[in-house]
């Protein structure tokens, strides 16, 4: 993405959360809200990452890297599962946060 996208993505998501806007249509199409859970490995403790994924039996995602829509996935729903906490045993091996953007789709 631009670096002019991104900063125009980031305006008006700030404005819709202030507005407390969840959506809005203009010219056909509706713009909504759509936080998504990212996660990486910190750069340190990806060896340590590893070890526990496999340890605690999710060894299938890793290969030389971690996938980082995979380990996202999975980290969303391991924080779901364990009462919206990042399990233990991954704490302080990978790096989580939201992200709010900007959803489109045709109106209806």
């Amino acid at each position: 993405m631009s670096h002019e996208i991104e900063e125009t993505e980031a305006e008006l998501t700030s404005q819709m959360i202030e507005s407390e806007m969840q959506s809005f249509q203009k010219a056909g199409t509706l713009f909504y809200l759509n936080t998504k859970v990212f996660a990486s490995p910190i750069p340190e403790q990806k060896q340590q990452l590893f070890q526990a994924l496999k340890d605690n039996g999710y060894g299938d995602l890793v290969y030389e890297t971690v996938n980082s829509n995979s380990l996202s996935a999975f980290v969303k729903e391991q924080i779901e599962q364990n009462e919206d906490k990042l399990p233990e045993w991954l704490d302080g091996l990978v790096n989580v946060y939201d992200k709010v953007t900007i959803g489109m789709r045709k109106a209806k």
